[in-house]
């Protein structure tokens, strides 16, 4: 399927590893001029290889800490400005610790929302007049399961990235009229590197525990998350606005 994205322009937020990495690898593939970011100098550049290897069009890799929403902000335009357009727009963030609600303390909470909050806002508002220019955008955010289904172990991330759904929903009136959709995607696990920081020695033992409770038995694969983006940024995804596309496996059993 011709997904229509050869010779678009797309950024994709924290892209040095894991599912950044994995999505504009696949954007790249279907053959869109990509830009990524990382704060890691050497594995940002690893990166960028391997973006460039995988498609036709240009890379641009530019180290940012999305936290300062001023450098988020230039890499945006300074992206607009290499590539002549922006038509595509990813947001991403880093991981959070596990634990449970009470397990962190108030700075703790404020460290979470600026870290996996704030990018979202900060790139979208960036990207604003840039996708309205185009005239036909599309901003897939990334967040996580918890989003729909929070669970004891991911306190920090159901609060941080609950907000991510109240601003997309803002956006989708904000973006309707100039052709620009606004889609979150909410991944359970998947097999990335912060899996083998988070579990140590005894990654392949738990995750063997995850995917055991999981309806399909296994974890997901980054380069499938990426295809699901992709998708979303299609052209064949221009009805498809202000949903939530969960990507977990079948874990979340709620309706609705």
């Amino acid at each position: 399927m011709n997904l229509g994205l050869a010779g678009r322009a797309a950024l994709v937020a924290a892209s040095s590893s894991g599912i950044g990495l994995a999505v504009a690898k696949v954007l790249a593939a279907e053959g869109a001029d990509v830009s990524i970011c990382g704060r890691d100098a050497g594995k940002l550049a690893n990166a960028h290889r391997e973006v460039d290897a995988d498609g036709p069009g240009r890379v641009l890799s530019t180290v940012v800490d999305l936290r300062d929403e001023h450098a988020a902000a230039d890499w945006v335009r300074r992206t607009s400005e290499e590539f002549g357009a922006l038509h595509v727009l990813v947001t991403n963030s880093g991981g959070v610790p596990f634990g449970p609600v009470q397990d962190f303390d108030v700075p703790r909470y404020r460290e979470a929302v600026n870290d996996n909050l704030l990018p979202h806002v900060s790139l979208s508002l960036a990207a604003a007049p840039y996708l309205k220019e185009a005239g036909w955008g599309r901003i897939v955010m990334i967040t996580s399961e918890s989003v729909r289904q929070p669970h004891t172990g991911s306190g920090l991330s159901s609060v941080a990235r609950l907000g991510v759904l109240g601003f997309a929903k803002g956006l989708v009136d904000a973006f309707g009229a100039s052709g620009v959709t606004v889609n979150v995607l909410a991944p359970g696990f998947h097999r990335t590197p912060i899996l083998d920081v988070q579990y140590g020695d005894r990654v392949e033992e738990r995750l063997a525990e995850v995917a055991a409770r999981l309806p399909l038995g296994r974890i997901g694969r980054a380069e499938d998350l990426g295809a699901l983006v992709a998708f979303l940024a299609s052209e064949q995804a221009s009805f498809v606005t202000g949903t939530v596309l969960l990507a977990d496996g079948g874990n979340t059993r709620g309706i609705g």
